[in-house]
């Protein structure tokens, strides 16, 4: 592990300044929400382990009257990533397993592309990213509709960077240290993560269950933004990536937590978390943004935490989450402060809640705003939204394009792997499908050029129009290479003899 973190300075703010930010947050929060049209909205304050603010804004589900309160459950997405971390560090205080255990001490059949760092990789390792597995490794392979054991069973097919080297963000990567930590107890992980945290704490509307999200009675939907319009349009299961993404709460419940985490794993005067286990989880592991300029800071990433130190010096521990299908969250923490801020949304990523979060500690250090943070961090969410996105417009064929052959030049099963077989038929109508995934998911394909198809994605990780191209010898389809799928050298089928 890394050694002692800095020493941290004294208090900076006085009670004067925070109650001066609280008292503004009613009108940053309806301002911010009235510029996004985000439908639902709750907030809780905590400074020195009492609740300064708890409130909910909005609706649940767009179009319904009924309202967001503080006991709203919330699908947190990545914010279910410190928690977890949480979690396994209850485990390591008891002694069961240890942050620098590796993986297969506990789940002997996991393993990665190369068999050294299989034996290496430690909890730690695969916590804090930096494993070599590349970015979101696993993820397409959840929208396809796979189950948890499936996808950590195909990991070791994931090309690998260097290890303990390169940083890059993957839910099941951590998902798979989470489930080895359950593993070591015998249980589930959900099972754990209640016992360890949620009952101790009295989290009682909080979950690692997608289905208790699902059948709360006071749940608020997914929405997603379509012309202009919000509309609850999508269901999010991430059940099998529960330990990195798939935790459910409610602003009051959360309370509790960044209490914990903020009185270094004591709970209304009783220990919960050993204090040396919680703290490894806030010291810097790996570099994960060098400086873009001289004068520039790097960040860093602990164990499910981004851990950073700011101007003056004092650590500031963060986390957002997010789903393109309709939520996003955020909890930022100034311990030396005693200070923690979560905010929980029910409407796609576009910056709401680092919004509010930013501007009540800008307010609460300088007095005012000091940036427009719904420009910045508005700019920021609305370039990520292009990433992965193909720079082939299949919408707009070529205007002296190729014809494509008849359809069974391609009909067949292919198999992969990694994503395992696809089947192409034809739909009857004149046109080509493929099917992917456990479930048969299908995908109507549209010709674009020669032998080169597209169809629409789908799931959390969509990114439009992308490619399918056939690979055509003797007369007959021999492979095919799906766009989306190929992000990481894995997406090819070849025809099944």
């Amino acid at each position: 592990m890394s050694a002692a973190p800095p020493v941290q300075p004294a208090p900076t703010l006085t009670q004067a300044q925070i109650d001066k930010a609280v008292t503004r947050l009613d009108g940053v929060i309806r301002d911010a929400m009235a510029k996004t049209g985000v439908p639902g909205l709750s907030v809780a304050v905590v400074h020195k382990n009492r609740t300064l603010y708890l409130k909910g804004y909005g609706v649940r589900r767009a179009g319904d009257p009924q309202p967001v309160s503080p006991d709203t459950v919330f699908q947190l997405a990545s914010v279910s990533k410190p928690l977890a971390s949480t979690v396994v560090a209850g485990v390591v205080g008891a002694k069961t397993v240890a942050w620098d255990d590796p993986v297969i001490k506990h789940d002997p059949g996991f393993a990665l592309k190369d068999p050294w760092v299989t034996r290496h990789v430690t909890l730690a390792d695969l916590f804090a990213h930096r494993s070599g597995l590349p970015d979101h490794a696993g993820d397409l392979l959840e929208d396809l509709g796979y189950a948890r054991p499936y996808i950590l069973g195909h990991l070791r097919y994931e090309p690998l960077a260097p290890f303990r080297v390169s940083y890059a963000y993957t839910n099941f990567g951590l998902t798979a240290a989470a489930d080895a930590v359950a593993k070591a107890r015998g249980v589930t992980w959900e099972e754990l993560s209640a016992q360890v945290l949620y009952r101790p704490l009295g989290m009682r509307s909080t979950s690692s269950l997608f289905s208790a999200y699902a059948n709360a009675p006071d749940r608020a939907f997914l929405h997603v933004k379509v012309d202009g319009r919000w509309e609850a349009r999508y269901t999010r299961d991430p059940q099998a990536q529960s330990p990195a993404g798939g935790a459910s709460s409610t602003a009051r419940d959360l309370i509790s937590w960044m209490r914990l985490q903020l009185g270094n794993g004591t709970f209304d005067g009783r220990p919960v978390i050993d204090p040396a286990a919680l703290g490894q989880t806030h010291q810097p592991q790996i570099v994960s943004i060098l400086p873009m300029s001289p004068s520039g800071a790097a960040k860093f990433y602990g164990l499910g935490w981004n851990v950073n130190y700011d101007q003056l010096g004092r650590l500031r521990l963060n986390h957002s989450g997010g789903f393109d299908l309709g939520a996003a969250t955020t909890v930022t923490l100034l311990p030396t402060e005693g200070l923690g801020i979560v905010v929980l949304t029910n409407g796609e990523p576009v910056g709401l809640p680092e919004v509010v979060a930013e501007t009540f500690f800008d307010i609460a250090q300088h007095g005012r705003q000091t940036v427009d943070w719904l420009t910045f961090v508005g700019g920021l969410f609305k370039s990520l939204d292009q990433a992965g996105r193909s720079t082939i417009d299949y919408a707009r064929p070529p205007e002296n394009g190729r014809p494509a052959r008849a359809d069974d030049v391609y009909t067949a099963t292919y198999d992969n792997p990694y994503y395992g077989p696809t089947q192409i038929t034809s739909s009857g109508r004149g046109g080509l499908v493929m099917r992917l995934g456990p479930k048969g998911m299908t995908f109507p394909l549209r010709h674009y050029d020669g032998d080169t198809f597209s169809y629409a994605t789908q799931g959390e990780n969509a990114v439009g129009l992308s490619g399918v191209r056939f690979v055509v010898r003797a007369g007959r389809a021999t492979a095919v290479t799906v766009e989306h799928l190929n992000q990481n050298g894995l997406g090819t089928f070849t025809r099944h003899p």
